[in-house]
Order: C-alpha cells, then sequence, then structure tokens
C-alpha cells in the first residue's frame, strides 16, 4: 500500500499497488535490511561495486595478511598465493552470486508482470495470482528461514568443508599432526569467516531458486490463457525460457567453484585430470535440471493447448481445403464464400502456416538454444582445466572440433 495525502481534509488514503509490480527475488530479508543501513545497497540494489569490494575484500584480503605474517603465503605445501581454489571462490564465484542478484532482480519482475500483461492469466484468476505473489514475499522476507541458513553454514556447512572440501595435506590454512588437522590464523578465519560467508551467499541462492520455482509451480496450477498459434512456439510462454538466462551468473560461479576444487586436485593432490570427466559432465546436467525441469510445471498445459489447437485448426482447414476443392479445382460454387473470401484467412498458404505453428508448438516453454547457453554458462569456467593436459593450440582445435 502507498500512502497518499488527501489535500482536503489531510488525511492518508492508502493507495493499492499492483503486487506483480512489486516482485522481486532479492528485495528483502533481514540481510538485506543489514546492507541498506550499512550502506552497501540502495532501495533498487544500487551500489554493486561496493558490496563486491567489502564482501570479497572482508573473505580474502584477511587471508593474504595473516598467511604472510604466519610465513604461510609461499612456504607451505600449497601456499596461499597457489591455492586456485581459495582464489576462484572468493574472487570468482562469490563477485559472480553477487552480480546475479542485480540480474535476477532485473528480469524476474517483468516476467511475472507478463503473466498479466500478455493476458495469460485469466481476470478470474488475478485474485490467486496476487495470493502466490505475496506468499513468494512472505518467504523471501522470513526471519527464521535466513536463521536456520546461517546456523546450517556454521555447523552442517563447516563440517562439509573439513570433510569434503579442505586437502587432507599440509597447506596454508592447515597443518596435519598425528593425523588430524590443525588450523593456522589464517585458516581460523577461511574456515569461520570466508567459507560461510559464501556458503551463506551460496545458500540463499539456494533459497531464491526455491521461492522462484514454489512460485511458478502456484502459477502452473491456475487455469492459463495459452495461444496454439503464438509465433514463440510455447503458447505464449516463451519468455519463461528466455528468463532462465537470468540464473546463468549462478551456473557459471557454481561451474568455477567445481574448476578451482579440480585444479588444487590435480596440482597438487596429484589426481588425473580426466578423472573428473564424470563430475564436471554430471555437475552441467545436474544444474541444467535445476534450472529447467521445473519450468516442466506448464507442460500439461501446454500438451493440452497444442491438442486442442490441433484438433480446431484441424476442423477449420478441413471446412477450408473442401470450400476450395469445390470453387477453384472442381470449378462449381463454394456453399458459403465466406469462409473463402474472409480478410483472416486470405490464403491456402496461409491456413497452412498456422497449422504448421500448431504442430510445431513445443510442451515446453523452452528450446533448445535456452539449454545451450545456460549448458555453456556452467562450463566456461571448465575450460581453462584444458590447460594443465593440452596446450592452448590443441586445446582450442578440441573445442572447435566439438562445436563444429
Amino acid at each position: 500500500m502507498i500512502p497518499i495525502t488527501n489535500r482536503a481534509n489531510a488525511t492518508t488514503v492508502p493507495q493499492p499497488t499492483d503486487p506483480a509490480s512489486d516482485f522481486s527475488l532479492i528485495l528483502g530479508g533481514p540481510i538485506f535490511q543489514l546492507m541498506l543501513r550499512s550502506r552497501l545497497s540502495g532501495n533498487g540494489l544500487e551500489l554493486l561495486h561496493r558490496r563486491i569490494l567489502v564482501l570479497a575484500g572482508l573473505a580474502w584480503l584477511p587471508l593474504l595478511l595473516l598467511s604472510l605474517v604466519g610465513s604461510d603465503a609461499t612456504s607451505a605445501a600449497l601456499p596461499f598465493v597457489r591455492d586456485i581454489e581459495a582464489h576462484v571462490r572468493l574472487l570468482v564465484a562469490l563477485p559472480a552470486l553477487i552480480i546475479a542478484e542485480v540480474i535476477v532482480h532485473t528480469r524476474a519482475r517483468p516476467i511475472v508482470r507478463a503473466f498479466l500483461t500478455r493476458r495469460i492469466i485469466d481476470e478470474q484468476d488475478e485474485p490467486r495470482y496476487d495470493a502466490a505473489i505475496q506468499s513468494a514475499m512472505r518467504l523471501r522476507n522470513s526471519v527464521p528461514v535466513e536463521l536456520v541458513l546461517l546456523l546450517f553454514v556454521l555447523t552442517v556447512g563447516h563440517w562439509l568443508w573439513r570433510r569434503q572440501v579442505a586437502l587432507g595435506a599440509d597447506t596454508w590454512y592447515s597443518v596435519v599432526q598425528g593425523g588430524s588437522q590443525h588450523l593456522t590464523a589464517a585458516g581460523y578465519w577461511y574456515a569461520f569467516v570466508s567459507i560461510p560467508i559464501f556458503q551463506f551467499v551460496l545458500l540463499r541462492w539456494y533459497l531464491r531458486l526455491f521461492i522462484w520455482f514454489r512460485f511458478l509451480w502456484h502459477v502452473s496450477r491456475l487455469k492459463l490463457h495459452l495461444i496454439a498459434t503464438h509465433p514463440d512456439r510455447a503458447g505464449g510462454l516463451g519468455f519463461l525460457g528466455n528468463g532462465a538466462y537470468a540464473f546463468s551468473p549462478i551456473l557459471f560461479a557454481q561451474g568455477a567453484l567445481l574448476a578451482g576444487l579440480i585444479a588444487n586436485r590435480v596440482l597438487y593432490g596429484g589426481v588425473d585430470l580426466m578423472s573428473f570427466k564424470m563430475e564436471a559432465g554430471g555437475f552441467i546436467v545436474f544444474f541444467l535440471i535445476v534450472v529447467l525441469a521445473p519450468l516442466l510445471m506448464f507442460t500439461p498445459q501446454l500438451a493440452n493447448a497444442k491438442r486442442v489447437g490441433l484438433r480446431d485448426y484441424g476442423l477449420l482447414a478441413s471446412r477450408y481445403v473442401e470450400q476450395f476443392q469445390r470453387k477453384w479445382v472442381d470449378g462449381g460454387k463454394a456453399d458459403s464464400d465466406e469462409l473463402l473470401g474472409s480478410g483472416d484467412i486470405q490464403s491456402l498458404a496461409d491456413l497452412g502456416n498456422s497449422f504448421s505453428a500448431v504442430r510445431e508448438m513445443r510442451p515446453i516453454p523452452f528450446a533448445l538454444s535456452d539449454v545451450g547457453r545456460l549448458a555453456l554458462a556452467a562450463a566456461l569456467p571448465l575450460l581453462p582445466l584444458g590447460l594443465v593436459v593440452f596446450s592452448f593450440e590443441e586445446l582450442l582445435i578440441r573445442i572447435l572440433g566439438v562445436l563444429f
């Protein structure tokens, strides 16, 4: 509600706002309020460079200073300056996740509005559509949810890092003594500040993806007005596939995280690079499924729209070609010239194009090109790993061979 002042009686009259215009996966929650108060963000996600510098600097710069003081920057088996995983995690993946906030905020709102402006939502279902938006915003603003994320990071997240990610050898952040790891001064900051910052930012994105797909699930339960002949070949929902590009920075960040982990294992753990090919391929497929599979919730209505379109346009085509045959081939008189003379259907070719559009309609709201671009975003950070095995020229030739 936006209050306005009535000058006649100086009272404040609440004016209703359009929930779709206020939709955002980013502008809400206690952390966002903290960013506002600490002047790391504006109401419209301004000050992006400041957020990147502060968060990435807080996570990375103390590690450099503490490792230098502790003589771990260059003398350890894995010195800080050579820890590709740490640098990629904090200087590439973390900024990418922060940048993704602006991109998703900018692109998600027009998608939500498009359901209304394109009249895909019937007027009688608009209250339910508004309710779905408000439900998503309540979950986005939930204080308990973000507290649970923080608790998860400080407990399970820390355990997973120590057990699954940290190298079991002497490094700048830990030393193995008596079969157990002992953190260095830089290691304590890494384990209890840097890693939690990154994990929390990443988990908040998982939460936002859940909110987004939960919202789309509510929308898919409504009766949608889909047009089988729509040029996007998706009944008018093609904008959902195009909107999936907004999540590309998240896939890029995940790919960078995996690339850094593999690089450390190959360069300092003696593991063969090709042993990770299944993990790399599975990673790309998994995140494509995470982003695109929820859009399949619209498949039943799209498939039904295609069936109805084929039936209706098939009937129309039968009537048209019958009249066309009688008038122009058999030399007789058509039962009615109204259909053949209509300004909406001026030729048999036009009708054929309309029927072809229905036949080519996809039961999914995304195209193969959408899949390819998201896969590229996820795979791009993994490509430099090929330089570990191949020269630049050999790697380029292999990539071009795959593409062409």
